[in-house]
């Protein structure tokens, strides 16, 4: 059976309404599904947010989700609207960017996110970066995690473009020609892993040292004032 993202979701979405009812605020697509970047291997990164969530919303939800075709593919986040809207607000702001809605609105959050919370996401986002970058370079030489890595680089791209210009654009082909070229480097080397995955190992110390060299600018120039 070929796998139709838009079909899958109206099944998941019978299934949410006939679960929790009027007390279903929202439901969304994050990662390659929700950027429209999906392959054959994705993950179905799904979001739900409730009036609020109990440990028992939780094993219901998971055995709904036992009913549904491609169990196996699914992953993502459930909250309750109260602890999203007291959540780390530098997440936040990923969060309702990086969310593409099926049902409902996520609109509330908003008025939550000012652009320090913005200069925070990209902070911590090179902080990360930079340290596991450097750790990986000395003790554990790792192709894979550089992978991810690269990865992880990507949604600090996408902030820092932001930040500069107020649009954030989740497509990474879209981006990258409106890019300055040390962003449009890194955004296309995390294409290119995705497209040859043996390039890390083959090109592990110039591609360490260029994500390296990139955290390391970030945090200076978005140093806290």
């Amino acid at each position: 059976m070929d796998f139709n993202i838009n079909t899958w979701m109206k099944g998941y979405l019978d299934g949410l309404k006939a679960l929790f009812g009027s007390r279903l605020l929202f439901a969304g697509l994050q990662g390659s599904y929700g950027r429209d970047e999906a392959t054959a291997g994705s993950d179905i990164d799904a979001v739900v947010i409730l009036d609020q969530v109990t440990p028992g919303d939780l094993k219901a939800y998971g055995a709904m989700l036992d009913t549904l075709f491609y169990r196996e593919k699914v992953c993502g986040f459930i909250s309750g609207r109260q602890e999203l809207l007291n959540w780390e607000r530098s997440d936040l702001f990923q969060f309702y960017h990086d969310t593409t809605p099926v049902f409902g609105s996520i609109d509330f959050l908003l008025p939550q996110i000012n652009q320090e919370d913005i200069h925070r996401a990209i902070r911590i986002g090179a902080c990360n970066i930079y340290h596991l970058c450097g750790h990986n370079m000395v003790h554990e030489k790792d192709a894979e995690i550089l992978k991810n890595l690269y990865k992880s680089a990507a949604f600090t791209v996408q902030a820092v473009y932001y930040d500069q210009t107020g649009a954030y654009i989740k497509q990474k082909a879209e981006l990258i020609p409106l890019l300055h070229p040390q962003e449009r480097e890194i955004l296309q080397t995390v294409i290119n892993l995705k497209q040859q995955p043996n390039m890390a190992q083959t090109e592990f110390e110039r591609l360490s040292d260029l994500l390296f060299n990139w955290a390391a600018g970030l945090i200076i120039e978005y140093k806290i004032e």
